[in-house]
């Protein structure tokens, strides 16, 4: 009965959330999205930047929101940057 009554509790859901989109933006980084993504890098940031904002005013119902735009841009940033690093790679040469 915990377990469900603190699933739905305001600053538990925002900071997975944010975690979630946290660990996104470092594998967007890993992928180099700033270079190969910048729309969608930026956005990621901008978000999870306001989403700790209005953590920071307990408001938690927009928190969870920015925090899940910033994870949905941070997912794009991430595969974004995998496609074009891929595209990019030099082309296997045949003996």
């Amino acid at each position: 009965v915990l377990a469900l009554s603190l699933s739905g509790c305001g600053p538990v859901q925002s900071t997975s959330f944010l975690m979630d989109a946290d660990t996104m933006l470092e594998a967007a980084r890993t992928a180099q999205a700033a270079k190969n993504a910048p729309y969608e890098w930026t956005a990621a940031n901008l978000y999870i930047a306001k989403a700790r904002e209005e953590v920071g005013y307990s408001d938690y119902e927009q928190a969870v929101a920015f925090a899940r735009k910033a994870l949905t841009f941070a997912t794009r940033a991430r595969d974004t940057a995998v496609k074009v690093a891929r595209q990019n790679e030099p082309a296997p040469r045949e003996p």
